[in-house]
């Protein structure tokens, strides 16, 4: 089995290299190791990395959740959260980058271990179980705006009107006119008819 190439994003050294030993002798390679968000976005553009662990707060600032959310946009990779903070606040402004795990410190080598398997195995699983919905404007005549993929992608991953708007910054009310316009375009009447139409269409 080929190693999985590791990126880990921790200001502090020694914590890092506590990472680092608990993977090794695994099928974890650690890759790389960045100090700050400069260095983590250089690795991700330049190595081959399979799975990042992300600490939030980097010289006390939260730029994990800055990093977390470029590999949600750009590099499509399983992360997980590696720190001290568990307030609400500090939730939420994760949740919404879509992690695939959340580790608080102080943890053990099996709470480490455990979690990149978890969140590897979920990541995985969502991905492949999402279908390519882009197909859908080549076969109907009035074609899903950005926005409404988007949307139509969230439904099929079971998502709530509440999540859906916390996921895509906006409000219920505007989320509520696109599923209004997703539906009429695809002549469904609810997210069940709207999930087999696009199954239809792909």
């Amino acid at each position: 089995m080929s190693p999985i190439h590791i990126l880990i994003v921790e200001d502090e050294a020694l914590v890092a290299a506590m990472i680092k030993e608990a993977l090794s002798g695994t099928k974890y390679h650690v890759r790389a190791v960045a100090f700050d968000k400069a260095s983590a976005e250089k690795y991700l553009a330049t190595e081959p990395i399979d799975a990042a662990l992300l600490d939030i707060n980097l010289s006390g600032h939260f730029e994990g959740i800055d990093i977390g959310r470029l590999i949600r946009d750009q590099h499509h990779i399983p992360f997980l959260y590696i720190t001290a903070h568990a307030d609400d606040q500090t939730l939420h402004n994760a949740k919404l980058t879509q992690p695939s795990g959340y580790i608080v410190k102080p943890f053990t080598e099996r709470d480490l271990l455990a979690g990149l398997e978890i969140a590897l195995y979920n990541f995985h699983q969502r991905h492949t179980a999402t279908p390519d919905i882009h197909t859908i404007n080549l076969r109907i005549k009035d074609p899903l705006s950005a926005r409404e993929l988007d949307v139509l992608r969230l439904i099929f991953e079971g998502r709530t009107n509440q999540q859906m708007a916390d996921e895509l910054f906006v409000s219920i009310n505007t989320i509520k006119t696109h599923l209004s316009r997703l539906f009429a375009k695809l002549h469904a009447a609810s997210r069940t008819e709207a999930i087999a139409r696009a199954r239809e269409l792909m």
